[in-house]
């Protein structure tokens, strides 16, 4: 399988990036900055609502990534990191990679962006919550591999208090390497809500791919300003957990210009962002809870008869996901891991009992019969004789007996009824 996830394309889940961000008609809550004014997803989809409650305190998001830049006011969330590729610096805040460097810096300003000042800049879902920078490289510009870069991030963010982890590449195929069993087991293990992007049509994905198929992760497809399945800018498939916006996107750059983008890349760490507001609103809940709050507290995608396999649930709802009451679970409504890897890997069955060793006791056998001498069947018996060869004598006897007095009774009849003849003499 490690053959096979090298030879897919590992491809970032982002459609394009267009320079400066324009100025969209400002909305009365933030029309002082035309930065703030144009993050439309912060009313629509109650972000604003539910920083009513709380803005991430408390949590941390791990950003597996090309790394988060050091220098823009909106990136310095980041508290800790490291790097896996081999080619950024130790802390995991030098951007990777010769054409996705600025990937990792866009996701986490989406995520847990601080902004310029109160009311300007780019501000993320959680601007509370604080980040870990891992960096990792696509592609082969590193001579590590790609399925071990991602495992150990996993474990690393996982040892270093990750409460959400968020990946937004995918490998354009269902399955992944038996390594990643034991990565995201470790991160389910340990309470950790991972968020995945479920990939774009126009970076080359026809369906969702690994990491977004591994039962657990919430998976998160992409839409337009309109709330409809955007077409370009995210893929569908079954494993959608909920959709979040994936066009017209603003992010910040490593060098601190602020971008246009569109793709998953952007959806998944909105997501990720409600999920840190929910664990920091919720310290009790663990990640299977957090992530059927956000499942079920989704709002329907837009038509009478929204088909899950474009939109999951709907679309994610802060300020619902936020203060809605939920039933709680008991288990994680997209997935469980484990349970796949003993059906599909044919895991080691459980350990069956020792065979005992004690001496089993056998009853005596019955005493054998008597020998008997062993004659030839040519030979008569005393049983052939006695009813056999005696009757068949004596009746035999019988029968020539009346035979004969038959015979001669019946010549004396013949001559005493035929004629005398004369004597004559010559």
């Amino acid at each position: 399988m490690r053959r096979r996830l090298a030879a897919a394309v590992i491809v970032l889940a982002i459609v394009g990036l267009v320079g400066a961000a324009p100025a969209p008609t400002p909305t009365p809550a933030s029309a002082a900055d035309p930065v703030r004014a144009a993050q439309y997803w912060l009313d629509d989809y109650g972000i604003r609502d539910a920083w009513q409650t709380t803005r991430g305190e408390g949590t941390r998001i791990a950003v597996i990534d090309t790394g988060v830049a050091r220098g823009p006011t909106e990136l310095s969330g980041v508290v800790d990191g490291a790097d896996f590729s081999g080619l950024g610096s130790p802390d995991g805040r030098t951007p990777v990679g010769a054409v996705d460097s600025a990937h990792g810096s866009l996701v986490a300003s989406l995520a847990a962006g601080r902004g310029t000042g109160p009311d300007a800049g780019v501000i993320g879902v959680a601007p509370a919550a604080e980040v870990l920078s891992l960096s990792l490289a696509f592609g082969a510009a590193t001579a590590a591999p790609f399925v071990d870069q991602v495992a150990d991030a996993m474990r690393w963010a996982v040892d270093h208090g990750a409460d959400v982890i968020n990946l937004s590449f995918t490998t354009n195929t269902l399955d992944w390497p038996e390594r990643w069993d034991d990565a995201f087991l470790y991160a389910f293990e340990h309470d950790v809500v991972v968020v995945v992007a479920a990939g774009n049509r126009g970076s080359g994905t026809a369906r969702v791919g690994a990491p977004a198929t591994i039962p657990g992760v919430l998976t998160v497809g992409g839409v337009d300003r309109s709330g409809a399945a955007s077409v370009e800018a995210s893929t569908q498939g079954i494993t959608i957990g909920v959709s979040a916006p994936s066009e017209d996107l603003l992010g910040v750059s490593p060098d601190g210009q602020v971008v246009l983008w569109n793709g998953t890349s952007g959806a998944a760490p909105i997501v990720a962002g409600v999920a840190a507001l929910v664990r920091a609103a919720h310290p009790d809940l663990d990640a299977a809870n957090v992530i059927n709050r956000i499942v079920k507290t989704a709002k329907p995608a837009p038509g009478a008869a929204a088909d899950p396999l474009l939109y999951g649930a709907g679309l994610v709802d802060a300020a619902a996901a936020v203060r809605s009451p939920v039933a709680p679970v008991a288990q994680n409504p997209m997935g469980d891991l484990r349970e796949w890897i003993r059906v599909f890997r044919r895991a080691d069955a459980e350990p069956q009992p020792e065979p005992s060793i004690a001496p089993v006791e056998v009853p005596p056998l019955p005493a054998p019969e008597a020998a008997t001498r062993t004659t030839s069947p040519l030979l008569p018996s005393e049983g052939t004789l006695l009813y056999g060869s005696l009757p068949l004598t004596v009746v035999t006897v019988a029968g020539i007996l009346i035979a004969l007095g038959v015979t001669a009774a019946a010549r004396r009849i013949r001559s005493a009824r035929a004629p005398r003849q004369p004597s004559r003499y010559i």
